[in-house]
Formats: C-alpha cells, structure tokens, sequence
C-alpha cells in the first residue's frame, strides 16, 4: 500500500501528513538488493522524502534529501515531487551493523557523523538549499531538527518500519506534524502528551493494516488516522483532509542518459568510441541499462560537436 492522508484539527492548530510506503519501500529493496539495516535507513528516507515532497506547492516543485555521514552507508539520497513520486538509493546497500541493544536496526551507526541536506525547486531562480548536522542519524530526529532550525517550523516526525526474517518489508511508514502560526498553547500540550505515549508509526500501520480486510484504501488511511490520534481532546481532533498517491517512480530514459553522455565532452566521447567502441550506463536510482553502440556514440559526439 501506498497512499497519504492529510489532516488538520478542529482549532486549526496544527496539520498532518500520515503516510503508509510499504509498496515503496519494498519496490526499493528489490531494486538495490538492500540488507535490512539499508532497507529501513532507505525507506525512511524515501517515505519522509515523499511527504515533504507533496507538502510543496505547484506541480513542477522538487525536492531532494540527502543523508550523507561517515558510517558504512555512505550517502542516502531521496528525490520526489509534488505529485507523489519518489526514487532514492543508498551507496551501500549492504551495510548491516549489529542491532542496538534493544534489538533493533542501528540506523544512526550505519550513519555515522554527517549532514543531511533539503533541496527545494519550487521553480524560482534558485532553489532553496537547508542543511544542518545530523544529530543521530535515525532519521526522523534529524529531520525534525532540520525542520525547527532550517525552516524555523515546529514539527514532530515519526518514520518506522518493520521487517520480516526474510528481508522483505512488512509494514513501513511516516508522519509529519506541523504546528499552524496561531496554535492554540492547549492544543500544543495534549499534542505533545499524545506524541509521547504514540506507538511507533510501524506498529500502528501494521495493526490497521493486518485487520483491513474488505476495507477501501481511503477507509484504511482514516482508521490509522483516527487510531493515531486516539485521546486527543475534542476540539484538537485530526479531521481528515485529503488522500493522495505516493509511490516509486523513476523518470529515468534514454533520452536523458543521452544528455549525459554528450556532457561528457567531444573529447572523451571520442577516445570512447576509439578505445571501447560503446558504452553502457546505469541509473543509480532504478539500476535500469542503457546500452549505446558505436553508431548512436558517433552521432551523439556530432551532436556534441554542434552544441560546441
């Protein structure tokens, strides 16, 4: 399942992303071929990738997030767009650290120290770039700092998965709280009093989910609401807003692998051609091939040579 249901409560005091990636993020470990540890640290990225992307305005707007550290995982990039659609990859896919003592996937140690960095196109002269330290690398805590000291916006974010014995995703998903600009002080307390004794975001998905039988998608996203935002007082219930896609999508193609092979210069396209006679190139997002031969080489190089 993939979707997103948005939400906002009866004072107008704060607004909700909820989001459930299960498909996504097992269409992502399929394609990398991820350990567990990389499945979780991937989907996370993706889904909280996802819900920041659909939280822009405008149908051209893109955003990229990146988590780059010195652990075993090296860089975790995320791009996705307003419309729902996400592609992401993690350098290591196989980095598999021992679990916490708790028993639980280390994140943060496949990290390690680094920055995380938002990239927000929204169709200006310049994008907006944010960055800041992580702070432990799970994730969701670098992104809610990121939020308060990049964007000066007060937000819980919650990202959690759970994975079978076998490597396959079980249940993983997000949510994004935002406080609105005249939050009422009331409705910030019983959030946070909420937020502090909320099961995680996985075990709510996966309770919803498993006893959704019969139930429509938008029925399901409402329920995991509801239960999500169980014991709120009356007047900061979550209303539900809206549902939206979100899923996998890589906007990769031949056309565009093109571009970057003329990028590479008249130069070293023709020392390609006279030294391999071809060339083959691999989107890093979705690990599909592209194959050029000595004859669309040559004429990408004429290309090359009239764009000079």
């Amino acid at each position: 399942m993939n979707k997103v249901i948005t939400g906002m409560d009866r004072s107008k005091s704060y607004r909700v992303y909820l989001a459930v990636t299960t498909t996504m993020a097992e269409d992502a470990r399929l394609i990398h071929g991820t350990s567990p540890t990389a499945t979780a640290a991937l989907g996370r990225v993706l889904t909280a990738a996802g819900l920041m992307g659909l939280m822009m305005k405008g149908n051209d707007a893109k955003l990229t997030v990146q988590f780059k550290g010195d652990g075993g995982a090296g860089e975790i990039l995320a791009t996705s767009n307003a419309k729902g659609d996400v592609k992401g990859y993690i350098s290591n896919p196989m980095i598999d650290p021992p679990l916490k003592p708790n028993g639980k996937m280390d994140v943060g140690a496949a990290l390690g120290i680094g920055m995380v960095v938002v990239i927000k196109d929204l169709g200006l002269k310049e994008p907006y770039i944010g960055k800041i330290d992580l702070v432990s690398g799970e994730i969701a805590d670098d992104l809610t700092a990121y939020f308060f000291i990049s964007e000066q916006q007060s937000s819980a974010v919650a990202l959690g998965e759970i994975i079978e014995t076998d490597g396959s995703v079980r249940a993983v998903g997000g949510m994004i709280v935002q406080m609105l600009p005249d939050a009422k002080e009331e409705a910030v307390e019983a959030l946070e009093e909420l937020l502090d004794r909320m099961p995680p975001v996985s075990t709510l998905i996966d309770e919803t989910c498993g006893a959704s039988a019969g139930m429509t998608e938008k029925a399901v996203m409402k329920a995991l609401m509801d239960k999500a935002f169980n014991g709120m007082p009356d007047e900061f219930k979550v209303e539900a807003l809206e549902l939206r896609d979100i899923g996998w999508k890589c906007d990769c193609s031949a056309e565009r692998l093109e571009q970057v092979v003329i990028s590479l210069g008249k130069k070293e396209l023709a020392r390609i051609i006279e030294e391999d006679g071809e060339a083959e190139l691999v989107c890093q997002f979705c690990r599909s091939r592209y194959h050029f031969d000595r004859e669309h080489l040559e004429r990408l190089l004429l290309e090359a040579a009239r764009k000079k």
